[in-house]
This record gives structure tokens, sequence and C-alpha cells, in this order.
């Protein structure tokens, strides 16, 4: 009998993103998966939680749902983003509370909540020692605030909390819209579509000068899982690859992989946001022994073919 027979789990925004891969080696383990869609829990709302817990029964929730976006999109919606992640992730909390049958609630946060000028690498102990970076600063406050509220009730109501910090994701099925997509996605789409325009140019945001640290989504699936099986402490901890790359380089490797051979022309009057991205991933590796397996290349590679077989 694995861990995970017959368990009962509740992944809030499994249908998203990463939610699907998560779900995915959930069933594959043979636990009993109960996926919430938005349209029927409306998670900004107490009552919907409440019924969430109560029409699912979980032994244990993986909280994934979250309103996120690129630099965009967060410079567009900043309320939206701090209230909808502030409210969604303290009525799963309450009402996981009040529900009192969890085994353990997994609680994902993110890197835009470390300060703006964290010393490399990122480390778990440097969360508080600063204000994270204007752009996406209310997201990110809003993340933070989490972990507050799993340390508030792990020490009150004995609540088996834990809060992990996964990098930038990106892989296959990923968001390619426009308006709201990543760095990655946002990037492969612009290029391919240069390509099969013939446009000679392609203008990039900002001065291509940041770093960021990629994890490949199947790798951070891996990560949550093992961590929910092993991990019991209440300090967080990041996963990631502990690899940074240049946006200038990243641009250019994404250039090469889809065959765009224009120019790229940078716009230095959009905003670069975080200078630099890059995790100490020792706490995972040493904890519940998590090491990211996908070099960024092959995520790629992976990620440009199903976006090419999705939009043919």
């Amino acid at each position: 009998m694995g861990v995970w027979n017959d368990k009962r789990v509740t992944i809030t925004g499994g249908a998203g993103f990463l939610g699907t891969f998560v779900v995915k080696k959930l069933n594959s383990l043979r636990a009993q998966t109960f996926v919430p869609r938005s349209r029927d829990y409306d998670l900004t709302k107490a009552e919907n939680a409440r019924s969430l817990y109560q029409d699912s029964q979980p032994q244990v929730l993986i909280h994934l749902a979250a309103r996120v976006g690129g630099i965009g999109a967060n410079q567009d919606n900043p309320g939206r983003f701090f209230y909808e992640n502030m409210s969604i992730g303290l009525n799963v909390l309450e009402e996981g509370r009040r529900y009192g049958q969890l085994e353990k609630l997994v609680v994902i946060g993110t890197t835009c909540s470390y300060p703006k000028f964290t010393p490399i690498p990122f480390r778990e102990d440097d969360l508080w020692s600063g204000f994270p970076e204007e752009t996406n600063a209310p997201y990110g406050i809003a993340k933070r605030a989490l972990l507050s509220m799993s340390w508030g009730y792990r020490a009150q109501y004995d609540m088996d909390i834990i809060y992990l910090i996964p990098a930038n994701l990106y892989g296959p099925g990923d968001n390619f819209d426009p308006e709201t997509s990543h760095v990655i996605p946002a990037l492969i789409r612009k290029f391919l579509k240069a390509k099969e325009q013939g446009e000679p140019k392609v203008v990039a945001w900002g001065t291509g000068s940041p770093s960021r640290e990629f994890l490949y989504a199947e790798d951070a699936a891996d990560g949550i899982i093992l961590a929910t099986e092993r991990y019991e402490k209440p300090d967080p901890v990041n996963l990631g690859t502990g690899r940074e790359i240049s946006i200038h380089d990243l641009v250019h490797l994404i250039a090469e992989a889809v065959g765009y051979q224009g120019e790229v022309v940078w716009d230095p009057s959009k905003p670069d946001g975080q200078p630099r991205r890059c995790l100490d991933v020792s706490r995972a590796r040493t904890e519940f022994g998590f090491v990211a397996c996908t070099p960024l290349e092959s995520g790629l590679r992976q990620t440009i073919e199903q976006y090419e077989r999705h939009i043919r």
C-alpha cells in the first residue's frame, strides 16, 4: 500500500497549468483527487471554501489556486491580484481549520514575495528582509502573508501546514495568452509569430539584464508531492534548480530554439522587474530529497513542440 493509495486529496487550481501535472502524478499514485473549478467554487467567498471541504472531504489539500500573470498583468491589476490571492488563501486556511479533518495543508507561495534586492542565491530566511519588487509587490505580499497565517494556524490550532516557494514555472500547457502570460510562453509565442509572418525584428521588454530561474512544471509537481509526503516543518522551502539565466540570454535561446533569424530590439521603456532571481535549493534537497532534473534547453524544446502542435 503506497502513501497515496486511496488518499483523498483536493487540489485547488488543479485544472490550471501546474495543477494538471500535480493531479496527473497523484492519480498515477492511486490517490482520490478532487479538482474544484472556479465556476463551481469561487474561493474568494468563505461559504464556497466551506462547501469545497464539505463536498470533497479531503485528508490532504494542496493549495495551488492563484490569480497570476506577468509584469504587465501585475501592473494592470495590483488591487485585484492582492484581493483575490489574499481572500482565496484566507478562506482556504480558515475553512480548513473549521473543517478540522485535514492531515496536511500545502500552501504554494511565489518568488515574487522575496525582497527586491535579496542576496543571491535567495535563501528562505531572507524572505522578510525587505519590500518586494514594486511591479508585483501586491501579489507577492498577499502570498507572503499566507506564510505568516500558516505559522499562526500551526501554532494556535496545531494544523500541519507547509509552505513551498517554486521558481518561475514553464512547460507544456503553459498560459500563452499575450495579456497574462509569463516571460517564457510570451517569448515563444512572439518569436513563432514573427517567424511565420517573416517579421525582420522582434521587440523585447526592458534591457535584458535581469536574471531569472526557471523550473519545469513537471519537476515542480514532483517537488510538491515529495514535500507533502516527507516535510513536516513550518519553515518555507524553495523549489527550483539553483541556476539562473539572464533575460538577454533567454531571449536568444528561445529565438534559436524556434528558428527565428531576425533581429532582437530591446525596449528599455518597459520594466525589467526584479534585478535577479536565483534560489538556494539546498533545504529542499536536505529535507525531502528534491532535485530538479529537467535542463532548461530540454524543457523549452518540449514546451515549444507542444505549443506548435496546439496552434496547428
